[in-house]
């Protein structure tokens, strides 16, 4: 049975020259992934650029996240889009095609709660598999209180929600509700973890799945202090790639460690040469960041 905890990270999406889905590539960053030790993948997610391909390729990027996934691992795709047909018509695609869960963002745009309920209503009741809301105040304001959380956590086949906020209060609050919580501040897992959260969905997890994995389980041992120093290196290489665009850094960043994803699609633009030069210059001077690139490499 697949437990929802652990690290999760909420994958790249490969692309060719051409901006399409390249398969193989992906299959080399689940390697990387399942070798770290990780518990699942999020596919197609803000990450994952999903609202910037086309429904038909999401659909090829779930299916192959399924079949190379071992079948004790958790796969949960993405399906937001913005008409809730096509977001319905990707959930129910993704509970045949064998993923564990949905999620979805909610719908971009100046929508009240009652929309937003509804929206996630539908999705709901079209999966046959678990829903995962996303908790997301910078992106919909209208979803603000924690009653608001709970009351969209009690729509029927909703197991939990993806939070993305500084407000562990809240959190811990939403956690009393007995829902699952992944919690998606990188840059705070271990706090998020404290306060309640069972897990983590994370974009800068693509790049060192393995420390994220050891972050995990020092905290949920109760080893405050190495969690704490595990912390600071992996924002050492968080503070570094922020100064940049955080997709097309993520991907470059990838390259560098051997897993080549390619460009983000438009309008996401590329990092100029220019600032490759300076990130790659930055990583090099990071202790933690040569070590990272020994241990792929080696790999």
């Amino acid at each position: 049975m697949i437990r929802f905890e652990g690290i999760i990270p909420a994958a790249v999406t490969p692309f060719d020259s051409d901006g399409q889905f390249d398969a193989a590539a992906f299959e080399r960053l689940l390697q990387h992934f399942y070798a770290a030790g990780v518990d699942g993948v999020y596919v197609c997610g803000q990450t994952g650029e999903g609202f910037q391909q086309s429904i038909e390729q999401r659909k090829l990027v779930a299916e192959v996240a399924i079949k190379n996934s071992p079948a004790d691992k958790a796969v949960i795709v993405h399906t937001g889009a913005l008409a809730t047909t096509d977001a319905v018509e990707l959930s129910e695609h993704a509970s045949r095609s064998g993923a564990h869960a949905v999620s979805s963002l909610p719908p971009i745009g100046n929508y009240s709660f009652a929309e937003i309920k509804a929206y996630y209503t539908a999705i709901a009741s079209a999966s046959d598999v678990p829903l995962l809301i996303y908790y997301f105040p910078a992106l919909a304001p209208a979803v603000t209180r924690v009653a608001q959380v709970l009351e969209l956590c009690e729509i029927p086949n909703v197991i939990g929600l993806k939070y993305t906020d500084s407000d562990l209060f809240k959190l811990s609050e939403v956690k009393k509700n007995g829902s699952c919580v992944f919690f998606g501040s990188d840059e705070m897992l271990t706090a998020g973890l404290i306060a309640g959260a069972d897990g983590g969905i994370g974009s800068f997890y693509n790049v060192m799945p393995e420390m994220f994995v050891r972050a995990f389980a020092l905290t949920k041992k109760g080893d405050w202090e190495a969690a704490r120093e595990l912390q600071k290196q992996i924002n050492e290489i968080i503070a570094i790639g922020l100064r940049y665009p955080v997709h097309p850094a993520v991907k470059f960043m990838l390259s560098l460690i051997g897993i080549d994803c390619g460009k983000c699609l438009p309008p996401r633009r590329s990092l100029t040469a220019a600032e490759e030069t300076e990130l790659t210059k930055s990583l090099e001077a990071s202790e933690v960041w040569r070590s990272l690139r020994g241990s792929a490499q080696a790999a």
